[in-house]
């Protein structure tokens, strides 16, 4: 994405962390750019629960990311799961 936005980083959070959530993030982005493979942003949801496993964390997440891109996690998320497609392109 060409814009720039700040992710929430928690001071806890090691670099593979921060990786993993930005890998995530990226992968969101890409749903709404160029498409992505449903396993491969299920996968890396996956690895985002573990850094963030609380929901309220998540939902708060979302709610910052959503303000600075216009896209949604939870949405895009719900999307994924609903959909029979092996691509996802918003």
């Amino acid at each position: 994405m060409s814009e720039n936005y700040t992710l929430p980083i928690d001071s806890n959070w090691t670099i593979d962390d921060i990786v993993t959530v930005s890998a995530f993030v990226d992968k969101v982005l890409q749903v709404y750019e160029n498409g992505v493979l449903k396993v491969t942003l299920l996968a890396q949801y996956d690895k985002f629960r573990q850094v963030i496993p609380s929901k309220s964390e998540q939902k708060q997440f979302d709610r910052n990311f959503e303000q600075q891109t216009g896209f949604s996690i939870y949405r895009t998320i719900k999307l994924a799961q609903a959909t029979t497609k092996d691509r996802i392109k918003v």
